[in-house]
């Protein structure tokens, strides 16, 4: 595995939080700061590949198409945005 090194600015709060974290976990700052951007990227690209599959065939003019049949009604007052 190849590494790099990259120059981070976090604010003091987050670094604090960050060191507390690694701390209980017994690993160094900078272990839990790349499992946590592992994390991050397994989940975004996770949600994509999801997305990906769910839309399938999905177009934006069929979505228009669908849309035009809806019933032009007001929302019920519970559901209508103020």
């Amino acid at each position: 595995m190849s590494k790099s090194t990259y120059p981070l600015k976090l604010p003091l709060s987050v670094k604090k939080a960050a060191q507390r974290l690694a701390k209980e976990d017994g690993v160094s700052l900078n272990q839990w700061i790349a499992v946590a951007v592992a994390e991050k990227i397994g989940t975004v690209e996770t949600a994509a590949a999801f997305f990906r599959r769910r839309a399938g065939k999905a177009s934006g003019t069929k979505l228009l198409k669908f849309l035009r049949k809806a019933p032009r009604v007001h929302p019920e007052v519970e559901d209508a945005i103020r």
